[in-house]
C-alpha cells in the first residue's frame, strides 16, 4: 500500500473491471455505498474523441461517517463522498482512495479527526483486500 499526500493507493494484477468489482464489494463490506460513478474513459471518448485506458471514479459514502462529519462541520459536504479511482496501468491496475485525514487539515474543529481516522481505517481495509487478490 502506497500512501501519498492526498491518497492511499494499491496495485493489483486484476483487470480494471475485476478490480472495480472487488473494491465495490470490499467497500460495501466496510459500510460504504457507491453514490456516484464517473467513467472518465467513456466521457473523454464521447466528448473529445480521446481513447484512453479504463479509468473510473467511484463516489463512496458511509452514511454513519458522513452524518458524523456533517454534525461537526456543515460544509464538509464539499469533501464528500470519498472518491475512489480504478485505472489501468501498463502492468497492473491501480485502486486509490482520497486520504480522509486531509479533512483534518482543512477543518478547524478537532472533532473531525476521529471521523477521518475511522474512514481511513475502513478504506485502508477495503484497499488491502483488493491488493491481496490475484487473477
Amino acid at each position: 500500500m502506497d500512501e501519498g499526500s492526498y491518497g492511499i493507493t494499491v496495485s493489483t494484477p486484476l483487470a480494471p473491471d475485476e478490480a472495480e468489482q472487488s473494491i465495490r464489494k470490499a467497500l460495501a463490506d466496510e459500510g460504504f455505498g457507491i453514490l456516484t460513478e464517473i467513467d472518465v474513459a467513456a466521457t473523454l471518448k464521447a466528448k473529445l474523441g480521446i481513447d484512453r485506458e479504463p479509468y473510473k471514479i467511484l463516489g463512496a459514502c458511509n452514511p454513519q461517517l458522513a452524518n458524523r462529519a456533517l454534525e461537526v462541520e456543515e460544509s464538509i459536504g464539499l469533501l464528500l463522498p470519498c472518491n475512489v479511482v480504478v485505472y489501468a496501468g501498463e502492468e497492473h491496475t491501480t485502486v486509490a482512495a482520497l486520504e480522509p485525514l486531509t479533512m483534518t487539515q482543512l477543518v478547524a474543529d478537532p472533532a473531525i479527526e476521529p471521523v477521518a481516522r475511522e474512514a481511513r481505517e475502513r478504506l485502508e481495509r477495503a484497499l488491502r483486500r483488493v491488493e491481496q487478490l490475484e487473477n
